[in-house]
């Protein structure tokens, strides 16, 4: 079967198609920086590094179209709402100091503030298992995390004891993402991203 015919977004826990990942136990912080200097500007494989752990991966073609749509669809939403934003892709953030640096699937700056980090990163998280993501923006200080899993979003904000689940995300309050999530399943970008603004013009005409 080709990949073109594994993909199929309407089954999401059943499609075979996986990330490709490798996981080095036992790695340097050089050996980090140095996988880094050796990819270069390549949008892939993606690193992540924890403490002495080290992962590889190369996304696949479902884990690339998920988090497209989802940026999107943000996006999208910012657009109709007013909302001023810059996206930043996968921002390589790390700290040598914490040993932690990763690379999100998406990641945005709001206000057009200057920081040296994001105000909210988006995962995709299609394979099980591997390094915890969720230690590495604790220690990188990121506000915000969105995990996209199983059909579904979870929001995680930044507490001073981690990261807490929360219904809504404290960024962008007035997006509903289970609305979001619903649009992730059209046959193109343009059905989802048409069908989306569609929905959030009949929201927001109808506010006070």
């Amino acid at each position: 079967m080709s990949l073109a015919h594994a993909i199929d977004l309407q089954h999401h826990d059943d499609t075979p198609v996986e990330d490709h990942i490798v996981r080095l136990g036992g790695s340097a912080w050089r050996d980090f920086e140095r996988l880094l200097a050796i990819r270069g500007e390549k949008a892939n494989p993606r690193l992540t590094y924890l403490d002495g752990a080290l992962e590889i991966m190369s996304p696949s073609r479902t884990h690339e179209t998920l988090k497209s749509l989802i940026s999107r669809l943000v996006e999208a939403y910012c657009l109709e709402a007013g909302i001023r934003f810059m996206p930043v892709g996968a921002w390589t953030l790390k700290d040598r100091l914490q040993e932690v640096g990763l690379e999100p699937d998406e990641c945005y700056i709001f206000d057009a503030e200057e920081t040296d980090r994001p105000h909210l990163a988006i995962e995709v998280v299609w394979t099980s298992g591997g390094i915890d993501k969720l230690e590495v923006y604790r220690r990188l200080r990121v506000q915000e995390v969105w995990y996209w899993r199983k059909g579904r979003i979870q929001v995680y904000v930044l507490a001073d004891d981690g990261y807490r689940p929360q219904a809504h995300s404290a960024r962008l309050p007035g997006l509903d993402l289970d609305l979001l999530t619903k649009f992730l399943d059209q046959p193109t970008a343009y059905d989802a991203i048409q069908g989306f603004r569609a929905h959030l013009d009949k929201q927001l005409r109808s506010l006070p």
